[in-house]
Parts: C-alpha cells; structure tokens; sequence
C-alpha cells in the first residue's frame, strides 16, 4: 500500500465537485492508498551535523464525495516526510517566495528510494516554470508578448498592437487581468496602480478576439494530452478562468492543439511536470500551469474517463 502526503490548501473548504486535488485523493483512496494532508505553512526543514530530514504537520484523512460529509480527519501528528511513497504539491498560488522556499526544502527529499519521497510535480521543475514565462520557451506558439516592468517599452507595444491585454506576472485565477484598448484612457492609472502594489515586471499580450469563444484547457500527463475542456466567460468578461465564474464546455482536441503538445510535451516529460495544464486560445499558447493544475473532474464529466488513473498509471511506473 502505498503512503500519499498532499500539501495543500484547507480540505474542509474545497469544492468536492470540481477540485482536482479532491479527484485525485478520491483515486488513490480507490487504490488502497493512506492519505495524510498537511499545510505548506506546517512544512520544517531540519539540519544538523549527522543527518537532515524534513517533515511536516499534518493529519490522516478518508474522504468522499457527499457534501457536507466529505472528509474525517484523524488526529494531529508531526511525520517525516521521507516516510511517504509519493508527495502531490497541490497548495494553489500565489507563486511567491513561500512558494519557492517550498519547492527549494522538497527538492532536498524529492526522488525514489530510502529517504526520498517522490514528489508530483518534481519541485526544482516547479521552480524553474513559472506558468506566464515557461511558455516563452516556445515563441511561434505564443501570441505577440511582451514582459516588462519598463512603461516606456509596454507604451510601445500598445502603440504596435493596439488593442492588449495586461496581466500580473505571477497572478492566478484571472485576477487583475485587463483589456486596455487603443483609446482606453486607463493606460497610465492601471500600470501605476500595478506598480505600486508589485515590484514584478507585467506581461503583455496581443488581445485575441477568440476568447470570446472561450480558451481550452488541455491536460497533458507525462508530456502526453489526454483531453480538453473548453471555459468560456460570463458575458462583459474576457477571462474565462472557471474560479471567477467561466463556464467548462465539452470540446476536441484540433491539429494545432495537438501539434502544441507535441513540441511542448517532451521538455515537460524531461523535467518530470506528470500533471500539466496548458491554456491554448484560438492557435495560440498562453499559460502552461505545473502548480497547481485543475480540470480534472470537468474532463472526466464530459468524456466519461477517469483522467487521476491516468496520473496514478502514471506515478506508479516512475516508483
């Protein structure tokens, strides 16, 4: 039987019905896997001259899916995290310095064998793909984009591009996402106001008048697609983002889509990123999401698969 520790947000507040942490604890429990949930926050790297070791607080868990009844929790204990088999770091951004200092203490026990832990997905990985800029590695599959904190230079790709869009670097969820177009008055106000509250640079993007018709999800596991679903946004709104209200429609996977994940797929396999989701709009890739990734259970409803099996298959043959 294998022993799963899941670093993530309250279990007690997800939504069962469409969280992917939640679906993939739901398969390991199916398997005869243990579950033991914890915080990030709980999370304690420990050197001395003799050994180090990392562990974390945390609690024993059996779930189901029935509202209002869907976890028991055992109680408190501090473990050692190198006692488990497999780690799934699913804590959501923000992709700040707590979350890199996470990454930094699990990739000191990440690995298979007597004091390792095979985390998903492989933290130093995590690390190095921020979701915005890990997909300028692939320029042709981008729309026209631009990172900088410099007004002057973004001043200058509004003035090419007209009509762009505007997102923090390392946001999630859609939040503080902007449409400036080319005579939108609110150019200065929104950089100044973005500035102020951040010292990271923005990145800017050619505005695609196909988000209209929503953007795909589409999730790869080991490099690999195994579907797509498609989130379209509530009307007066051009972010599709499912946390801010996007609606999940049934869609295929097109040529493009699939010659994207085919220059994309090997570097993720390489780097050991299982659980994938990238953001495709019209032909264009914008996004490719290693932290926290969801869809899972929206893939599953509309194409009647069991999309964690793929990601447990997948595990199981790395151990």
């Amino acid at each position: 039987m294998l022993k799963i520790a899941v670093q993530m947000d309250p279990l007690e507040k997800i939504n069962i019905h469409g969280d992917s942490t939640f679906a993939l604890m739901l398969e390991a429990q199916a398997r005869g896997y243990s579950l033991f949930v914890y915080s990030v926050n709980s999370l304690s790297l420990f050197n001395n001259e003799k050994s180090k070791y990392v562990t974390a607080r945390g609690r024993k868990v059996n779930i189901q899916k029935v509202t209002g009844d869907h976890v028991k929790f055992g109680e408190v204990e501090t473990v050692n995290l190198a006692d488990f088999d497999v780690l799934l770091m699913r804590q959501d951004p923000p992709f700040d310095m707590g979350y890199i200092t996470a990454t930094h203490i699990l990739e000191r026990i990440h690995g298979v064998g007597k004091d390792k832990v095979f985390v998903v997905n492989n933290p130093k990985s995590v690390r190095n793909s921020p979701e915005k800029l890990m997909a300028t590695f692939w320029p042709e599959l981008m729309p026209p984009t631009l990172v900088s904190r410099d007004v002057e230079t973004i001043r200058m790709f509004r003035e090419e591009y007209k009509d762009i869009v505007v997102k923090p670097l390392f946001g999630n969820g859609g939040v503080g996402v902007f449409r400036i177009q080319d005579e939108d008055e609110n150019f200065n106000a929104l950089l100044e106001m973005q500035f102020s509250i951040s010292n990271e640079p923005l990145m800017v993007q050619r505005y695609e008048p196909s988000v209209k018709r929503g953007d795909k999800r589409i999730i790869l596991v080991d490099g690999e697609p195994i579907g797509a679903i498609n989130r379209v946004p509530q009307k007066g709104d051009m972010r599709s983002n499912m946390h801010i209200g996007g609606v999940a429609e049934k869609t295929q996977l097109t040529e493009r889509d699939l010659y994207i994940c085919s220059k994309i797929g090997k570097t993720l396999k390489e780097q050991g990123l299982i659980f994938v989701g990238i953001d495709v709009l019209g032909d264009y890739l914008t996004e490719i999401n290693v932290t926290s990734p969801t869809g899972l259970q929206e893939l599953d409803r509309f194409n009647q698969m069991n999309s964690a099996a793929c990601i447990w298959n997948v595990i199981e043959s790395y151990l």
